[in-house]
């Protein structure tokens, strides 16, 4: 007896069903707005010493001319809340750490209700926006394509917002203050974009972002920075910024000051946002260090999207307070504070709220 057709097509009913969350569609249908920088072929370079990403090794892409955007829809088990991001992981401009700052954010984004629509863009690229304009226009077209699909794929176009990670963090923060940059229009690519469609996002959430201060070395967005602290004006809030959740540690020995000085930013700007600052992690730890303070971020960022009204209550509790405290009496040195810039107010809204005095730390904090 021949079992191979039954096999075959069971396997084939199997992929089906997997691949039926998850969809893969290009940013530009008709090709990049740009010329490639690399001829090589995409590839991971990861190499057994590379850090690990929450606790765990992790696909690092490169030579990404074709820029993409995936979508992971909430498994049957999960409540489709509506809302949807898109995910922007880090790499220095240089590669994606596609595991764990990617598919590792989808699963928490789907573990409460949220559409995770990942976005691969272009990398290696040279220079910094206005220099290069590559990946504001990657992320740009990936939010208009979320909103022209959000019928087909269950989402609220008004209820999209973005998640980054260091260099990922950094495009989440300029696709939040350059939503409306018109210079794709310009290029070869226009004919792939609808420009009457918002690029603007929703909410923001940035983790451990980079590039953001004035280096001390203008040629090399890399270089420490310089003194005082400032933001580059590159990214200043303006009015297309969204509500903002940050998260750094401070011995993030290289870009450690980028998030509060963002933070300090968007509260004289009267622009509503929440400061998690950890004393542990680093830079890089991803989503779920284990058994680390900061390994408890998301249900931070879980609550918070429920405060905006982003997500019900229901899909995320925070359970940073409760284990904090365990980890203190077991010795632990660090603890989630968190500085608020203005109370939280739904996205859109044209009510503001009563600022707080400029970094109000939360008193029940040690």
């Amino acid at each position: 007896m021949n079992f191979r057709a039954p096999v075959a097509a069971l396997l084939l009913i199997v992929a089906i069903s997997a691949s039926a969350q998850k969809a893969t569609l290009p940013l530009w249908a008709h090709g990049a707005p740009e010329p490639a920088q690399t001829t090589e072929p995409e590839s991971d370079v990861t190499k057994p010493t590379d850090n690990m990403i929450s606790g765990h090794r992790t696909a690092r892409l490169t030579n990404v001319t074709k820029p993409t955007l995936t979508v992971y829809a909430p498994p049957r088990s999960v409540k489709n809340t509506g809302a949807a991001a898109l995910v922007f992981p880090g790499g220095g401009y240089r590669i994606l750490a596609w595991d764990g700052e990617g598919i590792d954010t989808c699963n928490w984004l789907n573990s409460v209700g949220m559409t995770c629509l990942l976005v691969k863009y272009r990398v290696p690229e040279q220079g910094h926006y206005p220099d290069n304009f590559a990946d504001l226009e990657d992320a740009q077209q990936a939010m208009r394509l979320a909103r022209a699909h959000a019928k087909e794929w269950l989402i609220d176009p008004d209820r999209i917002g973005v998640v980054g990670f260091s260099a990922g963090g950094n495009l989440a923060v300029l696709l939040s203050t350059h939503a409306d940059d018109k210079h794709v229009e310009s290029t070869p690519a226009a004919a792939d974009v609808d420009a009457k469609i918002n690029a603007r996002p929703n909410f923001a959430i940035v983790v451990y972002p980079a590039y953001l201060i004035v280096p001390s070395d203008a040629t090399n967005p890399g270089s420490p920075p310089a003194l005082p602290l400032t933001l580059d004006a590159v990214y200043a809030p303006n009015s297309l910024t969204p509500p903002t959740f940050l998260i750094q540690a401070e011995n993030d020995k290289g870009y450690g000051r980028n998030a509060p000085v963002y933070f300090q930013a968007l509260a004289a700007a009267n622009l509503p946002a929440e400061l998690h600052m950890y004393a542990t992690g680093g830079h890089g730890f991803g989503m779920h260090p284990p058994n680390m303070p900061e390994e408890h971020w998301p249900d931070l960022a879980a609550a918070w999207l429920a405060s905006l009204h982003i997500i019900p209550s229901i899909a995320g509790r925070p359970r940073a307070r409760s284990d904090a405290a365990a980890a203190r009496g077991a010795g632990a040195v660090s603890s989630p504070c968190v500085a608020y810039a203005q109370p939280p107010q739904r996205p859109g809204s044209t009510t503001s709220g009563q600022s707080r005095p400029l970094a109000t730390i939360d008193p029940n904090c040690p």
